[in-house]
């Protein structure tokens, strides 16, 4: 059995404004640096043995304000590339064409020149086949919104389309048993933060 500890980062820059990132290497606000130092005592008396970050600015920064300035990272679990959408305001994409962002936000749309669901989803889960090659039973993974989507639609069936963005610096818990030598995931937390969970997170 190995617990995987999905931690969101902290609210970027870009988030504060509700533009879309996408692989933009933007930095935490001081919002979000707040944000991540109020969850790190809930992280860390879950004891992970092994800490991997995305390679992104806002995921590393995060880990090392939950007190993990030692950890591994993963180009694997960036954020998906969102092409022309980056640094685009959501509400300007709502205006201009709502179908074409909600069908991106439900994994049916790709926006040009950026990454498809489907490739983003397979590279997610290549990361975590990776982070699972590994004696450790607890995994702490500091990444993106999209990533946290594309690892629960990959271990539980559970559509984009389904699932609210998670609130920056929140965690979300998945138990992965392996009855039979047949792996199985089962969600134990979603969307926890130290304060009241956030409904409207931005993307």
């Amino acid at each position: 059995m190995m617990r995987l500890f999905l931690v969101r980062h902290g609210q970027s820059e870009w988030n504060a404004g509700r533009r879309l990132q996408g692989q933009a290497d933007t930095a935490l606000s001081d919002h979000g640096r707040n944000q991540a130092r109020a969850l790190a005592a809930t992280v860390q008396a879950l004891q992970p043995e092994r800490i991997i970050a995305s390679d992104l600015t806002r995921t590393r920064e995060t880990a090392n304000l939950l007190g993990y300035g030692e950890h591994e990272t993963d180009s694997n679990l960036r954020e998906i590339d969102v092409g022309a959408w980056s640094g685009r305001a959501i509400e300007d994409l709502m205006a201009e064409d709502e179908a074409a962002f909600l069908g991106w936000r439900a994994g049916t749309y790709t926006p040009p020149q950026g990454e498809s669901w489907r490739r983003f989803k397979a590279r997610s889960l290549v990361a975590l086949a990776d982070a699972r090659e590994t004696a450790a039973r607890s995994v702490l993974l500091v990444i993106h919104g999209g990533v946290i989507r594309a690892l629960l639609e990959g271990l539980l069936d559970l559509s984009p389309a389904r699932i609210v963005p998670v609130g920056p610096a929140s965690l979300t818990v998945l138990r992965l048993d392996e009855p039979n030598g047949t792996a199985s995931a089962r969600l134990e937390v979603f969307n926890y933060t130290p304060d009241a969970p956030v409904f409207n997170a931005p993307d």
